[in-house]
């Protein structure tokens, strides 16, 4: 259960695509993204977890404090996509790549999360747009990710996104032992659907 895996519509059909403003996000960011974070988290994988576990996770990678650390960062791009609130958040980073990313110069998608009542309304198309000009912006040529081998409707989109299947990675949820696929793009291929109008750019300063 990696975190670029939320579970959101595959497919946005035209009259109900909505155009969102999205800004890298600053440390002043950290409490609304805090909040966010942990609460798209648990309404995904409430039903796939031992509680206890799950809060613990949480707890641990979306506190605060946390939070603040990784905005940042200059080696990690935080993107917030907001609709009048914030509707979803992507994470791009420098990180070390698994073996099976051969491609050059990988950059990871780390965190990819739509808000439900944002699902199938053209969010993930959009913000998926910036995470590839972030990604470049930090000097990647391939961008990679990790996704949970069971949530059928991310590996969809990822697919249908441009990115291919490597390899298997594991992911321990403390004692539990799970296993995420690995998933690749090239950053110098185009993106198979256009931004829809209205949408802003990402702010890179």
């Amino acid at each position: 259960m990696n975190d670029a895996l939320l579970d959101f519509a595959v497919d946005a059909p035209r009259h109900l695509q909505v155009a969102c403003t999205i800004e890298r996000g600053t440390r002043t960011d950290a409490g609304d993204l805090s909040a966010f974070a942990a609460r798209t988290y648990l309404d995904t994988y409430a039903h796939y977890a031992r509680p206890e576990k799950l809060h613990r996770h949480v707890d641990a990678a979306f506190a605060p404090v946390r939070q603040a650390e990784e905005l940042a960062d200059p080696h990690t791009a935080t993107l917030l996509a907001r609709r009048g609130c914030l509707a979803a958040f992507a994470q791009v980073r420098r990180s070390d790549a698994p073996p099976c990313v051969d491609g050059a110069f990988p950059v990871e998608l780390h965190r990819f999360y739509v808000d439900r009542c944002w699902h199938g309304r053209g969010v993930s198309q959009q913000l998926l747009a910036e995470v590839r000009r972030a990604a470049t912006a930090l000097g990647g040529a391939t961008l990679w990710l990790k996704v949970w081998e069971h949530n059928a409707r991310a590996i969809a989109f990822y697919r249908k996104s441009g990115f291919v299947d490597v390899g298997v990675s594991d992911f321990f949820l403390h004692d539990d032992r799970l296993t995420d696929r690995v998933l690749v793009t090239s950053l110098a291929s185009p993106l198979p659907f256009p931004r829809p109008a209205g949408t802003a750019p990402c702010s890179r300063s």
